[in-house]
């Protein structure tokens, strides 16, 4: 059973930061692109930043030099840190594993950023 697990998300001051964390099991993360994604209310869902298997990443303009993805397959973990949060950064974050096998989606950590 194929499951992504994500954790970190929480309430922040405008400003502060948060390490958002993508835990897989069940697939091998290692051959995965992992994207981390976020959906505020009433907004469609939208990709923040993406690593591929080979390492290479990509940014949303909105969040470039804020955010920054990275991984630890020995773990099977993708992270997510965020500096100098806005509050337009405020939504419900998910994980996506996407492979030649499937693609899985985790259930989402809301993070909260107070102005």
């Amino acid at each position: 059973q194929v499951q992504l697990v994500e954790s970190g998300g929480g309430l922040v001051q405008a400003g502060g930061s948060l390490r958002l964390s993508c835990a897989a099991s069940g697939i091998i993360f290692s051959i995965s692109t992992v994207g981390w994604y976020r959906q505020a209310p009433g907004k469609q869902r939208e990709r923040v930043a993406r690593i591929g298997s080979d390492g290479t990443t990509n940014y949303a303009d909105s969040v470039k030099g804020r955010f920054t993805i990275s991984r630890d397959n020995a773990k099977n973990t993708v992270y997510l840190q965020m500096n100098s949060l806005k509050p337009e950064d405020t939504a419900v974050y998910y994980c996506k594993s996407s492979s030649y096998i499937s693609d899985y989606w985790g259930q989402g950590t809301q993070v909260t950023v107070s102005s």
